[in-house]
């Protein structure tokens, strides 16, 4: 493999500000959302007694999990010693951090009272998974700008591994924090498994490689900079791996449940009756969000395409919203089993499907979090040489061969 050389974008043409003016406008709308919210109170939004956690907390939990896949970049080059993805290591954990921020900026809006939050770090409650995402969060924050330092500082290279496999293992204990909030409530059918950890981590290894192969496309057909086809062979088929792992993981689980009587109703709701959680499952998550996707990176016909690759991550993703609309909303929806083996009914909602549709200024807080996380990213490939200066075929593949006259004319004739 060639030296790879980094280098800052310039950044001043009339293109780069208005899509800083686009960020900036959604990041303008999404805080005149939580405005509304918090001045009027939160009976403007959907979310009731029944249903707390709404679309707000889909897009944060959905960017807090992908922060940790979109550094499985960095760690492959690092911790696995895979040179072909070393000169990605910085992005991946620019884009990390990025998506991390953007997460908890949309949780901390969606608390009702975000001023609460240093109670919340000043007062410790050891027996809430909540209290343990505190340091998880900070901590992961913390040691990939370590690990970033270590990367981009020619002197600090050699500690780049070290602490690099630190921010590996912090990232899949971060991952399983997340997963095990759901985990760990017992009072919800459909949380109450262990699956739930390794699942999140599986689903993090998915979105985020989704969306760092989104980033890196736009951010190089942006600034003109090669980006030669083995980059994009190899983190495609990557992120191949990942999405039918999550596939397969999701299979057990609900196999898992239907084998176990206690969770027949929510199974029976989710996969049959249960309306617009029923759509999300069959046809977003695992049509449109498993199996297109797989089809497009693994055909003959679209696997080397670059148009079929973004749309095969754009599709991840959806996929990746609706499932995690189906976890946390879908699973507050479904009634709670107060009395097992017995039927429930009372003027509380006792017993009944939970009824939720998202209000407009969730979906504007929930898209702000996603453009917080953008424009972090937008601004510090201009700021910091996170971009190698070229990802061309010749550069990074060490099995690259310039092609010939005679092979030229070959497949001219062919």
């Amino acid at each position: 493999m060639a030296k790879i050389h980094y280098r800052e974008i310039e950044g001043n043409s009339i293109n780069y500000y208005i899509l800083l003016g686009f960020f900036a406008v959604i990041i303008a709308i999404a805080l005149a959302a939580t405005y509304y919210m918090e001045h009027n109170g939160h009976h403007v939004t959907g979310m009731t007694n029944q249903i707390v956690w709404g679309v707000p907390h889909v897009f944060a939990v959905f960017l807090i999990v992908a922060a940790s896949g979109a550094l499985n970049v960095a760690s492959i080059a690092s911790v696995f010693g895979k040179t072909a993805y070393k000169p990605l290591a910085p992005l991946s954990g620019l884009v990390a951090i990025a998506l991390l921020m953007g997460g908890l900026s949309v949780l901390v809006l969606d608390l009702g009272r975000p001023d609460r939050l240093i109670v919340a770090m000043t007062n410790y409650n050891f027996k809430s998974i909540f209290a343990w995402n505190i340091f998880l969060y900070n901590g992961f924050l913390v040691i990939v700008g370590v690990y970033l330092w270590m990367m981009m500082e020619h002197r600090m290279n050699k500690y780049s591994k070290a602490v690099g496999f630190a921010a590996f293992t912090w990232r899949l204990i971060l991952t399983t924090g997340t997963g095990s909030i759901f985990g760990f409530l017992v009072a919800r059918q459909s949380y109450d498994a262990a699956i739930m950890a390794p699942m999140f981590i599986l689903m993090s290894f998915s979105f985020g490689m989704a969306i760092f192969i989104l980033i890196l496309m736009g951010s190089y057909a942006g600034t003109g900079r090669p980006l030669g086809t083995a980059v994009l062979s190899r983190l495609k088929n990557l992120l191949g791996v990942f999405v039918a792992a999550v596939l397969l993981i999701v299979a057990i689980f609900h196999l898992t449940n239907l084998y176990a009587t206690e969770h027949h109703g929510f199974e029976q709701f989710i996969l049959l009756n249960g309306g617009i959680y029923t759509f999300l499952f069959w046809g977003v998550q695992i049509l449109l969000g498993s199996l297109i996707p797989l089809f497009l990176l693994y055909s003959p016909a679209t696997r080397e395409s670059a148009l079929w690759i973004t749309i095969s991550c754009v599709l991840v993703i959806t996929g990746g919203l609706a499932q995690m609309y189906g976890i946390i909303i879908g699973g507050q929806a479904f009634p709670l089993n107060m009395f097992p083996g017995f039927e429930v009914s009372s003027s509380f909602f006792d017993g009944v499907v939970n009824h939720y549709s998202p209000s407009m200024p969730e979906i504007a807080l929930g898209v702000g979090g996603v453009a917080i996380a953008l424009i972090m990213v937008t601004i510090g490939i201009k700021v910091l040489r996170f971009l190698p200066l070229s990802l061309d075929d010749a550069i990074v593949d060490p099995h690259y061969k310039p092609a010939t006259e005679e092979t030229a004319e070959s497949e001219a004739t062919a």
